[in-house]
């Protein structure tokens, strides 16, 4: 498929558990007030609350990448290449994930979403602490990243590398991760980001984006997900 790049100024295996619709998203277990770099999990699934700023509005965003127990636990099937448990899910197009949001949606009842590519790019840099690395957490991109040069040819278990300063992990290399939003105004491209384990270090930098055709499904085509 053709792929667009432009430079621009998105654990531990979980099971899925039900859950029900609430005014509990975006706060935590004692409906307390939200803070940046907080944890929050909900039906099993571990979400770093990114506090917002005057150009982007405060969100969830997973700590971890999705990974393939979890992908298989909603939808029975597993299409990874690099097959292992805890490591992400690959091989995913945008519309496998929008179909993966809203089976777990029906099951939880909550509103999980994909990250806009500026909320993904916002939480690499690590929100308002404002990070000014070129990688998300890190100058040195083996401290916070799986990509050509360390990744043996393969995708890795999630969380393995250090994280940023929110406690968000992989947010550079492992997969590139879709994000909701499109690149064009007919939305026949999406964005992703991050960069993968395939990837070269310059095409990993927080500001880097790609976008390929929704239908596109690669080894290293991940995604995490977001709440409100």
């Amino acid at each position: 498929m053709k792929k667009v790049m432009l430079l621009a100024a998105v654990a531990g295996v979980m099971l899925f558990c039900g859950g029900s619709s609430s005014d509990d998203e975006g706060k935590d277990d004692n409906n307390n007030k939200r803070k940046n770099g907080e944890v929050y999990t909900s039906d099993g699934i571990e979400m770093v609350y990114v506090e917002g700023s005057d150009t982007v509005k405060g969100f969830y965003i997973g700590k971890y990448e999705v990974t393939q127990k979890q992908y298989q636990d909603v939808m029975d099937t597993n299409p990874s290449g690099f097959k292992g448990d805890n490591r992400p899910v690959e091989r995913v197009n945008w519309d496998d994930v929008q179909e993966f949001i809203k089976k777990l949606n029906a099951r939880t009842g909550r509103s999980y979403r994909l990250p806009t590519a500026t909320e993904g790019e916002y939480a690499a840099r690590e929100g308002t602490k404002k990070s000014n690395y070129e990688y998300s957490g890190s100058k040195d991109i083996n401290e916070v990243a799986w990509y050509e040069e360390n990744s043996n040819g393969e995708t890795h278990p999630v969380g393995e590398k250090k994280p940023n300063a929110l406690g968000i992990y992989d947010m550079t290399g492992n997969v590139h991760e879709w994000c909701q939003d499109c690149w064009d105004s007919s939305c026949s491209y999406r964005w992703h980001r991050g960069g993968s384990w395939d990837d070269r270090a310059e095409r990993c930098r927080v500001a880097f984006r790609h976008a390929d055709t929704p239908d596109d499904r690669d080894y290293h085509l991940g995604f995490r997900l977001a709440l409100p």
